[in-house]
């Protein structure tokens, strides 16, 4: 399987931590069992039974399992993978005169930034369901460090509006830096700037990422780009 998390402006880092508090500690985990479409899920998982850890791995697995594209209402990982693999197999016997590939289905969780504030963790998916090409999501899951709850942005910016204006102003900056020659008219779809539905925190600073069709073709796939902390801190509820 291809490493599906494409992130290079993403490092880890664990910023160091009083005493008072024990940050919560992550394995990987892989699922082992054997599908007959092609399923794998690769995900972070806090360690211990803590409230913390507890809180931490459903949101987690909440969050996984919202940015798949299923139509069934399920709350357990294990039981979505298998309710694909039985989609798949449904699917082959009510058309077995049709070639189609093999479905596929692959979850990738990288935790890319940790604070005594703040966890971000990238949720990256692939769904492939036969036709042209396959359906691929990333989500940036920010959690309260101390909590484990899921955190919106309204938890960590201060003012959205002049929050957005920085933003735009850093994303006409980074298309200028890019070497592909793009213009603010060639996203949005002729709307005015919006902030995406993913940001996220790095070790530099905060980044906002685009999933494909959220501002643009799918021949320009993924856009992200970054807002150091040095601009950012003026909207942030936290250091």
């Amino acid at each position: 399987m291809k490493h599906i998390i494409p992130f290079l402006i993403f490092a880890i880092v664990l910023n160091s931590c009083s005493s008072e508090f024990k940050p919560a500690t992550f394995d990987t985990i892989s699922v082992e069992e054997s599908y007959e479409a092609e399923i794998s899920a690769v995900y972070s998982k806090a360690t211990g039974s803590s409230d913390l850890s507890k809180s931490i791995n459903t949101n987690v697995e909440n969050a996984i399992i919202a940015t798949l594209n299923t139509s069934e209402s399920k709350t357990n990982l294990t039981e979505v993978l298998k309710a694909f693999n039985k989609e798949y197999l449904t699917f082959k016997k009510d058309y077995s005169e049709i070639d189609e590939p093999a479905w596929e289905l692959h979850i990738e969780t990288e935790l890319v930034y940790q604070s005594e504030a703040i966890i971000t963790l990238v949720i990256s998916t692939y769904e492939f369901k036969g036709g042209a090409h396959g359906n691929d999501k990333i989500k940036l899951l920010n959690l309260d460090a101390k909590t484990g709850k899921t955190l919106e942005v309204t938890d960590f910016i201060t003012d959205i509006a002049g929050f957005t204006t920085l933003a735009k102003t850093h994303f006409i900056k980074s298309l200028e830096e890019n070497e592909d020659q793009l213009t603010i008219e060639n996203f949005f779809f002729g709307k005015p700037f919006h902030l995406p539905e993913n940001i996220g925190f790095s070790d530099e600073g905060l980044v906002l990422l685009y999933n494909v069709y959220e501002v643009a073709s799918y021949d320009l796939g993924y856009t992200e780009f970054m807002i150091p902390f040095d601009d950012v801190e003026p909207y942030l509820k936290m250091n």
